[in-house]
């Protein structure tokens, strides 16, 4: 694609925007079935978790190719309740310093001790060599991301693990119906974890699950998921209120109805932007894990600074004005983050670097041929103004 611009014809310089109306960033909209469905449930008067909740535990573990699937209140309590089942206090975890916070500052909140390891440029996924590297003899489990609805090298992860008898818990938050070399993430590791937080690829507001392939496994997080509570009013063990109600169920489950088809539109748009971005020197499309089918919760360009004579920031405040919404996941580093100052021992490199130079387009299953090239022309438009 060739773009000619000068910093004068940018939108945020008083030319003419590129898109107006701007590009959606997101479709979290429910279709009438969902409200139908939560309706339904309201006028049932059944509103604790119930056949919803348990009916959407099922089809979500069967669609991920896991064997048990359990509901909680959200992405958070889904990791906490896999924590809690795996892992004991003062256990050593290797955890991405690239990743969403939840998923270091629930082992800090389960009381281990976090080892945090680098991430690979092009995929943005962990670096699987980076952690073998920091495995030590107290190494008790990885806490491994599926970042931006991408796979990680799941192969390499699981040899470490079982060369050294290391537990694996994937955080699958942005990762719904993800695969790898043919198979549903849910199919690996000890526990995986997804969130349904509002802008989810399944979004129910809020909400959350865990599924797991070991049956004890699936019988601790639910007694944590419910005071320990083995009958009523019987408690083997303390544990929390995680509970899901069957509003939110009903939701999740008219959702998932349609998440294989939207799914599919998602990947459709990502190979869209893939050819766009190709000849656009001054961002990198996101490589693709070998074996990867990725969700594509997000579409993560990384900018090339040593191609523009601006930052990220300033890179991005451009795209908005030209009607290109953009957002940064993430601005730091975990390593970074004032919350982890007790775990910090070094700062892995390449995740610094990214939170330099990554930014997110408008990625969603809603995208029409029209709007991704509207995207593409305002990367190339902001690119070319602000080229070296």
């Amino acid at each position: 694609m060739t773009q000619t611009s000068t910093a004068s014809a940018l939108a945020l310089n008083g030319g003419t925007p590129v898109a107006s109306p701007s590009v959606p960033f997101m479709a979290p909209k429910l279709h009438r079935q969902d409200i139908d469905a939560a309706i339904a449930v309201l006028e049932s008067g059944m509103l604790r978790a119930a056949k919803n909740c348990e009916e959407l535990e099922k089809q979500f573990a069967a669609k991920s190719d896991a064997k048990f699937g359990l509901t909680c209140a959200n992405g958070t309590c889904a990791l906490q309740l896999a924590y809690e089942a795996l892992l004991q206090p003062g256990d050593e975890v290797i955890v991405p310093a690239w990743t969403y916070i939840a998923t270091a500052s629930m082992l800090a909140a389960r009381g281990c001790k976090l080892v945090f390891c680098d991430s690979l440029e092009d995929t943005m996924q962990v670096d699987p060599a980076d952690i073998e590297k920091r495995i030590t003899p107290n190494t008790k489990a990885l806490a491994v991301t599926h970042l931006y609805g991408m796979p990680v090298d799941i192969d390499a992860v699981e040899a470490i693990a079982k060369k050294h008898n290391l537990k694996v818990i994937y955080d699958c938050a942005q990762s719904h119906l993800a695969t790898y070399n043919g198979t549903g993430i849910g199919a690996f590791g000890d526990a995986c974890t997804y969130s349904f937080y509002a802008t989810k690829n399944l979004g129910t507001g809020e909400g959350g699950l865990v599924t797991t392939n070991d049956e004890t496994t699936a019988y601790d997080m639910g007694l944590f998921r419910s005071h320990g509570e083995t009958e009523k009013y019987l408690h083997e063990r303390v544990g929390y209120n995680y509970r899901m109600n069957d509003i939110t169920g009903a939701i999740g489950l008219s959702r998932l109805q349609r998440l294989e088809e939207e799914t599919a539109a998602r990947r459709a748009v990502a190979d869209k932007y893939d050819a766009l971005f190709a000849d656009i020197d001054a961002v990198e499309a996101p490589t693709r894990t070998k074996g990867g089918d990725s969700a594509w919760h997000l579409y993560s360009l990384k900018l090339n600074l040593d191609k523009v004579s601006c930052t990220r920031d300033d890179f991005i405040k451009a795209l908005i004005a030209e009607g290109v919404p953009s957002a940064v996941h993430y601005p730091k580093s975990l390593t970074d983050q004032p919350a982890f100052k007790a775990h910090i021992t070094d700062h892995p490199p390449v995740a610094r670097r990214l939170a330099t130079r990554v930014f997110s387009i408008p990625m969603h299953h809603e995208l029409t041929d029209a709007q991704i090239q509207q995207v593409a022309e305002a990367v190339a438009k902001v690119a070319d103004a602000y080229g070296r």
